[in-house]
């Protein structure tokens, strides 16, 4: 069955689809997300909600728009960057043992093996290290484009553009 049959079954509540695309697409969504919240108790709960959500809007994926794996990796970046901004998360957070910050600072600067099992990373290696720089702020660590400014230090703008026209480049690499 192709990819397209695929999901074709799955817009119309097919189960078995359902637990396919599951079965290809959780371990990059949950790199992704845990990526984002750094809890993998949490990671496995956002992965779990993102592919409910995505079942219950299966209907509103269109492949004139875009690949089904960045359909859904978009809803699991958007779920987990909601999830770390929810007064919860936050609460939960405010007395963390000290092993958290030291896998922040073991894992921070490279990507997770789950983030990468569509082998992006290869093609992100090859871009301008100012692009890797906004590519993995923004995509694989959740940060927002105000706090990649802020971190990266240059203006919001220059982050847009860079954002933008990284991602187009990038785009034009994975489908040459």
């Amino acid at each position: 069955m192709t990819l397209e049959e695929l999901i074709s079954k799955f817009q119309q509540k097919d189960e078995k689809a359902f637990e396919s695309l599951y079965n290809m697409y959780s371990d990059s969504m949950q790199g992704v997300i845990y990526n984002i919240v750094r809890d993998h108790n949490v990671a496995e709960e956002v992965m779990q909600d993102v592919f409910i959500k995505a079942w219950h809007k299966a209907e509103t994926y269109s492949s004139e728009k875009g690949r089904f794996f960045t359909w859904i990796l978009n809803i699991a970046r958007n779920a987990a960057i909601d999830k770390t901004r929810s007064k919860n998360f936050k609460k939960s957070k405010q007395n963390l043992y000290t092993d958290f910050f030291v896998d922040i600072l073991e894992t921070s600067d490279s990507l997770d093996n789950k983030t990468d099992a569509i082998g992006i990373s290869k093609f992100v290696s090859k871009l301008a290290k100012k692009c890797i720089e906004v590519i993995e702020l923004l995509y694989f660590k959740g940060y927002t484009q105000k706090e990649a400014s802020e971190v990266l230090d240059m203006p919001i703008g220059t982050i847009k553009t860079r954002n933008r026209n990284c991602i187009k480049e990038l785009r034009s690499m994975v489908l040459s």
